[in-house]
């Protein structure tokens, strides 16, 4: 092997592990939280229309919840934003 060629392989076989040291060195950014209005947008809109949270009062949106939550497969914390939401915001 030559010189050069032999260079460009240490080079790219050391690649991986500098960039493994530079990810481990960088620190971890705080995950931003998403409100229950995004959650909404993003989980019940995808298989029917939006309902507007004064739709219905805040303990038809619990029961409503409760069966979307595993009709969606939501995670509970979503489930909990999303409900939060639909309950300050519900009809009365």
């Amino acid at each position: 092997m030559t010189a050069p060629l032999l260079a460009g392989v240490l080079a790219l076989a050391a690649l991986p592990a500098a960039q493994a040291d530079d990810k481990a060195a960088t620190p971890a950014t705080p995950k931003k939280k998403i409100s229950g209005v995004e959650l909404y947008a993003i989980h019940c809109n995808r298989c029917h229309p939006e309902r507007y949270p004064v739709e219905f009062d805040q303990r038809q949106w619990q029961t409503y919840m409760l069966h979307m939550r595993v009709r969606a497969n939501l995670p509970a914390e979503q489930a909990r934003e999303i409900l939060k939401y639909l309950q300050e915001e519900a009809g009365y």
